[in-house]
C-alpha cells in the first residue's frame, strides 16, 4: 500500500492530506508505515476507540521512542528532550497525569476562560484597527497568530514583546513530531529551543514563587490538591505546553477557517447573512480542516484494532484530521457545511486527554471571525498559491495574504 502512495508527506499532500487518508481508510484503514515507524488509523471508530482506552494506547514514553530511532552516538545530547517528555501535563498516564490535570485545571477553569471575553474583544480590534486603513494583510502574521499569542501570554503572566522569541521556539520543538523519520538537525533545534524556554521559565516561576501576581503561573506554582503540587519540573512541562499548544491550535483554527471560507463564497455568504451562524461555522472549521491533525500513542501491550495485531511499544498514529472526513460518520464528509447539525468531530481529541484549552479556542475563534467578517465583509484571496507548513501534526498555512475589497 505505501509504496503506491509515494506522494506521502509530500508537497501535495501537506497542501491536502484528505485524498490519501481516503485512499489508506478505504485500502487498509489499519496500516503499519514504515516512514513514520507507526501504525496510522483513519477511521473515525478506530480513531475513538483509540483516544477513549487511554490505559492500552499511553501517552508516556511516545517521544522517548521516537529519539531512539536517532544514531545511537547522538542520543546522548538528548536526554534533555527524553527528561522533559517524560512528564507532564500530555506526556503522562494516570495517575500522574490525573494529578497533574486536577492542580492544572484550578488555574483554567471555565469561568476563568469566559472571563477573558472582553480582553480577546480588545485584542481583536486593536489588531484589526492596525491594519484597517491597508489595502490587506496576511492574516497569518498580522491577525491569527498574535491573538492568541497575546491571550496566553496575557493568562500565563508573560511579556507579550517577546512573542517573536516564543513562536522561534515554538517552531522549533513541535519539529520533532512534524515530518518523518526525525533527523538529527532537527531533534539538536529541539533541544536548544526546549532548553531557551525552559530557562525562560524556570526564571519567571522562581520570581511568582517570591512575588504571586494574579496571572497562571503564579497560580500553577501555588496550586495544590490534597497535599499535593507541581514538581519543578512538571510546571515547566506543563507550562511549556499551555504556551505551545495555546497559540498553535487557535492560530490554524482562524487561519484554516478564513482560508476555507473564501474558498466557498456561498458559505461564505451565508455566515455574513446570518451571524448566529458562528458556533457551528467554528465547529465546522474544527472538523473541515482540524488544526490538530494527529496524535501519537504507544500500545502499552498487545492489542488488536480493525483485526491488525499492534505489538507492546510500537507507535499508532491516531489521525484526527482523517477521522473528521469518515463518511461513516459525517454525510459528504468533503463538503464544508457551516450548518452541519451532527458533527461529532474529534479536533480537541477525547477521554482524558481532551484538550484543556478547547473552551478559550471555543471563545477566541468566533469572536476573531465575527470581527473579521464585520469589519472586511468583502475580504478576498490576494493570490491563488498558498503555502501549507510541513508538519504532519498541526496543519495550517505559512501565509495567508488577503485585500480588503
Amino acid at each position: 500500500m505505501e509504496g503506491n502512495s509515494s506522494e506521502w508527506l509530500s508537497p501535495e499532500f501537506f497542501a491536502s492530506p484528505y485524498p490519501f487518508y481516503e485512499e489508506l481508510r478505504r485500502a487498509e484503514p489499519v496500516h503499519w508505515s514504515d516512514r513514520l515507524g507507526s501504525w496510522i488509523l483513519t477511521r473515525h471508530e478506530d480513531v475513538t476507540w483509540a483516544l477513549r482506552h487511554h490505559h492500552l494506547l499511553i501517552n508516556s514514553g511516545r517521544i522517548a521512542t521516537i529519539l531512539d530511532q536517532l544514531p545511537e552516538e547522538d542520543r546522548g545530547r538528548m536526554r534533555p528532550l527524553y527528561r522533559h517528555f517524560s512528564g507532564g501535563l500530555i506526556h503522562s498516564d494516570p495517575p500522574d497525569h490525573t494529578r497533574v490535570r486536577m492542580l492544572v485545571n484550578k488555574a483554567f477553569t471555565p469561568g476563568a476562560v469566559a472571563s477573558l471575553r472582553s480582553r480577546i474583544q480588545e485584542i481583536v480590534n486593536e489588531l484589526l484597527g492596525a491594519v484597517e486603513k491597508c489595502e490587506g494583510m496576511d492574516v497569518i502574521r498580522d491577525f491569527a497568530y498574535p491573538l492568541p499569542t497575546v491571550v496566553i501570554c496575557d493568562i500565563l503572566g508573560l511579556p507579550p514583546g517577546d512573542r517573536e522569541q516564543f513562536k522561534r521556539w515554538s517552531d522549533g520543538i513541535i519539529e520533532l513530531t512534524a515530518v518523518s523519520p526525525l533527523t538529527v538537525e532537527a531533534a539538536d533545534r529541539a533541544r536548544q529551543s526546549l532548553l531557551d524556554l525552559r530557562d525562560y521559565f524556570a526564571r519567571l516561576v522562581a520570581d511568582r514563587r517570591k512575588n504571586p501576581r494574579s496571572d497562571m503561573l503564579s497560580l500553577l506554582a501555588a496550586a495544590e490538591e490534597q497535599g499535593d503540587r507541581l514538581s519543578l519540573a512538571e510546571l515547566l512541562s506543563t507550562s511549556v505546553t499551555l504556551l505551545v499548544a495555546g497559540h498553535e491550535t487557535t492560530t490554524h483554527l482562524i487561519g484554516n477557517g478564513v482560508f476555507a471560507l473564501l474558498h466557498h463564497p456561498d458559505q461564505f455568504q451565508k455566515l455574513k447573512d446570518d451571524p448566529s451562524l458562528m458556533t457551528s461555522a467554528i465547529e465546522e472549521f474544527l472538523r473541515y480542516d482540524s488544526p490538530l491533525q494527529r496524535q501519537l500513542r504507544k500500545a502499552a501491550g498487545r492489542i488488536e484494532i480493525g483485526g491488525k495485531q499492534i505489538r507492546e511499544g510500537d507507535l499508532v498514529s491516531v489521525m484526527l484530521g482523517a477521522a473528521n472526513r469518515d463518511p461513516a460518520e459525517f454525510s459528504e464528509p468533503d463538503r464544508l457545511d457551516i450548518t452541519r447539525a451532527k458533527n461529532r468531530h474529534v479536533s480537541f481529541g477525547m477521554g482524558i486527554h481532551f484538550c484543556l484549552g478547547a473552551p478559550l479556542a471555543r471563545i477566541e475563534g468566533p469572536v476573531a471571525l465575527s470581527t473579521l467578517l464585520s469589519r472586511f465583509p468583502r475580504m478576498r484571496l490576494d493570490g491563488d498559491s498558498f503555502e501549507w507548513q510541513r508538519d504532519i501534526a498541526f496543519r495550517g498555512l505559512r501565509a495567508l495574504p488577503i485585500l480588503f475589497d
